[in-house]
Order: structure tokens, then sequence, then C-alpha cells
């Protein structure tokens, strides 16, 4: 699934080649996750203002209203002066004066909403549960231990819920658990304010190197500009079950957290 980075990569990859454009024409394959919410036609004439990020939803701003954009689980966006035919799976597509975006999603969990504002109640609806942003400065260390210590579940799943803090996946959630040295089990609420700060500091840091690096491509994940993402080279426990930790020299383990695979160091990672 496209996580925070992948997203704010894509974001990055067309936001300013795409703002300025007016829309010519809306086109709407099978169906998503969501309706649209307004005939595709009434979006002719329309023009971009720009494109932001609230959490995993990339908000399209027009003249009237925005659209809100979510790549569920396999989805990617094109955007090019022109683009091939389309495909089986390419159901969304914004075609406009300086260019093409396109949605691809062969499962079709992913979004375009469109809301006459951000206090429409379908935005509302869709924004209103997210956390603190990780990469902007409201998210504070001092507020982030007091949240956490309101929740007795295991700091992991804790991170991945996304009202305490937004956006920090599966990937980004296991390294930064081993960057701060933090079994991904122990629970939230026993964590110390010291603890907690070393958290905070690890999901800016992960977070920020794995935008640098294009976010990850562990299946078809690429940019607006179709490309690939290189932070999973990186990684020091996801996805590198039975090799050797880079630090201590001890076995990466896995294991079950919810539906999701957990990666860690039990040497490095104290509970």
């Amino acid at each position: 699934m496209p996580e925070l980075p992948e997203v704010e990569v894509t974001r990055l990859s067309f936001a300013d080649r795409i703002a300025g454009a007016r829309v010519h024409a809306v086109f709407m394959g099978k169906p998503l996750r969501w309706p649209l919410g307004c005939e595709p036609a009434m979006l002719a004439g329309r023009q971009v203002r720009s494109v932001a990020r609230r959490g995993k939803y990339l908000l399209v701003h027009l003249d009237e209203g925005l659209l809100l954009l979510h790549l569920g689980m396999s989805g990617s966006l094109q955007f090019a002066p022109s683009l091939p035919p389309r495909g089986v799976h390419d159901h969304f597509e914004l075609s406009t004066s300086q260019g093409v975006l396109r949605l691809h999603d062969p499962r079709r969990f992913g979004a375009v909403v469109y809301a006459p504002s951000l206090d429409d109640a379908r935005a509302i609806k869709l924004l209103s549960g997210l956390g603190v942003e990780p990469l902007e400065a409201g998210f504070d260390p001092l507020h982030f231990h007091r949240a956490l210590k309101l929740r007795r579940s295991a700091i992991k799943q804790v991170l991945l819920m996304g009202d305490v803090v937004v956006g920090v996946g599966n990937i980004y959630a296991s390294e930064a658990l081993f960057m701060s040295g933090i079994h991904p089990a122990l629970r939230a609420d026993r964590l110390s304010k010291p603890r907690a700060a070393r958290l905070h500091a690890a999901i800016v840091s992960v977070l920020q190197r794995a935008v640098a690096l294009g976010g990850s491509t562990l299946r078809d994940f690429s940019s607006a500009e179709g490309q690939s993402g290189y932070f999973q080279l990186d990684a020091m426990v996801y996805g590198r079950e039975g090799q050797l930790c880079r630090v201590c020299g001890g076995p990466i383990k896995a294991m079950r957290q919810g539906q999701r695979s957990t990666f860690f160091c039990a040497a490095c990672q104290k509970k």
C-alpha cells in the first residue's frame, strides 16, 4: 500500500506541473471505493489551484471545490502532456490544458471524491479522524507522549491506526521503532518520555529519508513521472527476516500484529 512518503513523492512529482491548468474533461471508469460525488462534466472548465496532502489523501484544490484522491492498496498516478490509451485498470482521468492526470488502480480500493470545500461533510468524513502530520511543526514530542499515555495497545498498532500521528504505515513504523530501540509489542502507555521523544525523532527522520529516496517500491509503486522509489534498499529491518541485523549482527525476526507483518531485532529493540 502506498504510505505517506509515497503519497508525498507523488504530490511533489506533479503538483507544480498541474498548477494553473484548466480542466477539459473528466473520465470515470469502473467504480472506485466511493462515488465521485458529482457529475464528471461539472468539473470541465475549472482551474487547478494547487495540490496539497493530508495523511495519505491528495487534495487537488480547484477554483471551485476540490478533489480528494486516495491511492488505496495498489493505486498510482501518472501525469504527462499525453498518455497512451487507457488500460483496463485506468479508472480516473483528469484531462487538463497542461497534461493528463490518470489513476491506475488494479484493485480499485482507491478513491476520487469531489467536495465543494474542506468544510463539506464529505471532506470532514474522510479527514477529520486523522492524527497530526508527522512532517509538520504541529508534531510535538510532548503532545505525542501524552497521546501515547492514553493508549494501551502495542506501540506498532497505535502508529498504524493513524489517529495519534498520521501516515506512519507498516514499513516506516517498523523502521522507526528499530531506530529508536523500541520493541513493536511494547504497550504504548508504557513508553517513558525519553523513549517517546526518541521515537518521535525517529519517525520524522525515517519519513524524511523515505521522501528523499522517492519512497519504497515493493511491487509497482512509481511517482507521477514514472520513477521508482529506493528506500526499501536502505531498510534496516523491514523485509529482512532471517538476515543479520546491521547493528548487532543478530537475526532479524518477523511476527504478525493484526493483519500485518512486523520486522524487528530482538537484541536491539527492548520492551
